[in-house]
């Protein structure tokens, strides 16, 4: 299974709303805590090393590109 960095939320604004009511309230501490318990939850869903690992490398390349360009980085990395 390849990893699909094309829109795919059928909801996007209301996916992107509770991810932020998610960490509404939390400190830092605990809105990391949050995401890294959110990360796991969807790594094991799914469930594909390899995808899983293709993921990751495109997440640290949007962060590194959007550090260089002085911007945010992106949620998705084509």
């Amino acid at each position: 299974m390849p990893l699909n960095t094309q829109p795919n939320l059928a909801r996007p604004d209301d996916f992107y709303e509770a991810l932020i009511d998610m960490h509404r309230d939390l400190d830092d501490a605990q809105s990391q805590s949050a995401n890294a318990q959110l990360i796991l939850l969807l790594a094991n869903h799914i469930g594909d090393h390899d995808v899983l690992l293709e993921a990751m490398r495109h997440a640290r390349e949007g962060v590194s590109d959007a550090s260089s360009q002085g911007t945010e980085p992106h949620s998705l990395a084509a």
